[in-house]
């Protein structure tokens, strides 16, 4: 008996092996869910190969979270209902990252806002008419509450995903559907990769985490992604859960 016995999850953005979605995936998958992976474009054949590295076949359905008749075709894709979303998309333009916050033009920040941000709102929605009651949205964020070098403009997005995560959880709660979100410390992932600046992280981290951090293991962040969507939390909503070895709890 698995914690997600029976049920149905929608994860996005899974691209790599070494990727948070990837671990949420695979962990729900062993705690006995069926798991939809969505993708889109010329991604979509990379999705398709990595899950084949699941322990269970996934249908990779193509899902772009900017494109409306994506959006409007997600019910039917899902071929059938569905107990919880995994959101793990995140995109900013290389001009909103790595120390040019000044610089950066309005049109990269709504680009990064629609794809980080909104496209959380726009899922959900999407998705609703097939999503049960009790089901779980758990998103991705890397805590915004205070500004991180070379972070930039994606951590903008993130306090507004944040945000729109708790926006969520107050209308949505009528319907008995949960929202929150994971907040991981760094991991060597491929979007980490693109950050420039990224590695000012590194020590940070494995010299203040009170329980260490390890930038290369995704299991402890796909294990709180599974337990929200599980029915272990079922008055959970609206909240921001830390899995980053204890950092964000201390001082200098």
């Amino acid at each position: 008996m698995g914690i997600l016995d029976g049920k149905r999850i929608l994860v996005t953005g899974v691209l790599t092996e070494a990727s948070i979605a990837f671990a949420a995936a695979r962990l729900a998958q062993e705690q006995g869910a069926e798991v939809i992976l969505s993708s889109f474009g010329r991604q979509m054949k990379i999705t398709s190969v990595i899950a084949e590295r699941l322990p269970q076949p996934a249908e990779v359905i193509e899902l772009d979270a900017t494109n409306d008749e994506d959006l409007a075709a997600l019910p039917e894709r899902l071929g059938g209902n569905i107990d919880g979303i995994v959101h793990a998309i995140a995109f900013a333009p290389k001009d909103a990252l790595g120390g040019v916050f000044l610089d950066t033009p309005f049109e990269s920040v709504s680009n990064a806002m629609q794809v980080s941000a909104f496209s959380l709102k726009s899922i959900v929605m999407a998705a609703k008419p097939v999503m049960n009651s009790g089901a779980g949205v758990v998103g991705l964020t890397f805590d915004a509450t205070v500004a991180w070098p070379a972070y930039d403009w994606m951590g903008v997005c993130k306090a507004a995903l944040e945000s729109t995560n708790r926006y969520l959880a107050k209308y949505l709660g009528k319907d008995q559907i949960r929202c929150n979100l994971v907040s991981a410390g760094p991991l060597k992932t491929t979007a980490a990769k693109s950050i420039p600046g990224f590695e000012a992280f590194e020590d940070v981290w494995g010299e203040r985490a009170p329980l260490g951090w390890d930038q290369t293991d995704t299991e402890p962040a796909g294990k709180a992604i599974v337990a929200l969507l599980s029915d272990w939390f079922p008055a959970t909503t609206g909240e921001m859960v830390h899995v980053d070895g204890g950092l964000h709890s201390t001082g200098a």
